[in-house]
């Protein structure tokens, strides 16, 4: 059974002074967690990570990562902004996109940011913008098909629109040698919250096995190669976790064996994981609001589909946790919704749980990554708040609600609504 990392009384603590819902994150884990992925690749002098800034983009969080040695894996103008203005530039910042406008190609320059490739056609997009190229240049493969381990199909690359087939990022590694690119970095993302230790290695080894062969017909120096993300959470209670430090090993011994026997032992391995880094430490505290009972029995709570969108989206499972009732019986069934207009709109359907009154306060877990972070405003409906606590037992509030004056700020060319009285 999953249990919160923040207790009835802590929440009640919380809720006076900020009311739910709200999004909250425990630094003592994130910070023990980062240092485990660092200890499990400790045996990589060049190892670091890049924290997949989409995941949780709370300038907060970015900087208590940057602190625990992780850089900022961006996809976006105001993702490299943010890492700018958190103060995390040059490697520290991997820029990996796709279907890049040629503006965000100049930014990740200026950072002096890895900038990763997704498709040859770039290749003339960033010379026009820069005039000339970096000395290190990186660029995603994608080897199509459908990638399968030993326990089944994970995923289906070829469907996937990221990434180069195999003769051209061989061909983009000779124009880019040719155009004065002195080192590369090989990176790909084959397969999404894979919960098996299987997984990086068998990505390791694809792209470990790549960079020999690429070296040898292209004569490429390769710097770092990064496998991406991809590595998951047991969201449902009964899943086995994954083991990062028998990851690594496993990615050691591909490393050994391909690269070291190759004469690459000097190859840098880089992540860029969000939902592992930060998933777990984070939750979605709501309120119990309304019950109903027609054809089901139903528990809105005051939440919606706007402060975490991945039920709705994926039908994916978050456990929840009524506080001060964990040690009861989960003989009660129940669909929890949130207020939206759209059927959809429900963190669980079917869900035994223990008997909910109005005013019981729910922890919905693993949402500190993909959580506040794909919210939106559907309906009207306001983001919550973000609150850190602290590894002192303190809460900091790192992100405020939002009011209706920040919900109506975008319509200020529009006469009536740029007089309008607000109510904060």
């Amino acid at each position: 059974m999953k249990k919160p990392f923040v207790t009835l009384e802590k929440a009640q603590e919380l809720i006076r002074e900020y009311p739910t819902p709200f999004h909250l994150y425990d630094e003592k884990g994130i910070r023990e967690n980062a240092r485990r992925l660092r200890e499990a690749f400790s045996w990589n002098p060049g190892f670091k990570e890049y924290f997949a800034v989409k995941a949780n983009a709370n300038p907060f969080v970015l900087r208590i990562l940057n602190e625990e040695g992780c850089g900022c894996d961006c996809s976006s103008m105001t993702e490299l902004m943010l890492s700018e203005a958190v103060g995390i530039t040059g490697s520290d910042v991997m820029f990996s996109s796709n279907d890049t406008p040629p503006e965000e190609f100049k930014k990740a320059a200026e950072l002096g940011a890895y900038i990763n490739l997704d498709d040859i056609t770039q290749i003339p997009v960033v010379e026009k913008v820069l005039g000339s190229f970096p000395k290190t240049m990186c660029c995603r493969f994608n080897p199509g098909g459908i990638f399968q381990m030993s326990n089944g199909i994970m995923d289906n690359p070829g469907d996937a629109k990221y990434g180069m087939t195999r003769s051209q990022i061989a061909e983009a590694f000779r124009i880019l040698m040719d155009k004065g690119v002195e080192q590369f970095g090989i990176h790909a993302f084959l397969a999404s919250n894979t919960v098996t230790n299987e997984y990086y290695p068998k990505l390791a080894s694809i792209l470990f096995e790549l960079a020999v062969e690429l070296n040898k017909e292209t004569g490429a120096h390769i710097s770092f190669i990064n496998l991406s993300g991809g590595i998951g959470i047991p969201y449902l209670p009964d899943q086995e976790p994954n083991d990062i430090s028998v990851i690594g090993d496993g990615v050691h011994r591909c490393y050994d064996e391909i690269l070291g026997k190759a004469g690459m032992g000097d190859v840098k391995i880089f992540t860029e994981l969000g939902r592992y880094m930060l998933a777990p430490y984070g939750c979605l505290v709501t309120t119990a609001i309304n019950e109903k009972h027609t054809y089901k029995e139903y528990i809105g709570v005051d939440a919606c589909a706007v402060d975490l969108m991945r039920p709705a989206m994926y039908g994916a499972y978050h456990h929840i946790t009524v506080l001060g009732k964990e040690d009861q019986p989960c003989d009660h069934m129940y669909d929890v919704t949130g207020s939206l207009c759209e059927n959809n709109d429900k963190f669980a359907i079917d869900r035994m749980l223990p008997a909910i009154e109005q005013g019981d306060i729910l922890v919905i877990h693993d949402t500190g990554g993909h959580g506040y972070s794909m919210g939106y405003n559907y309906n009207g409906k306001l983001r919550s708040a973000e609150i850190l606590l602290r590894e002192d037992g303190s809460a900091q509030l790192i992100r405020r609600a939002e009011t209706p004056r920040d919900y109506f700020a975008t319509f200020d060319c529009f006469d009536i609504l740029r007089d309008m009285k607000y109510n904060d």
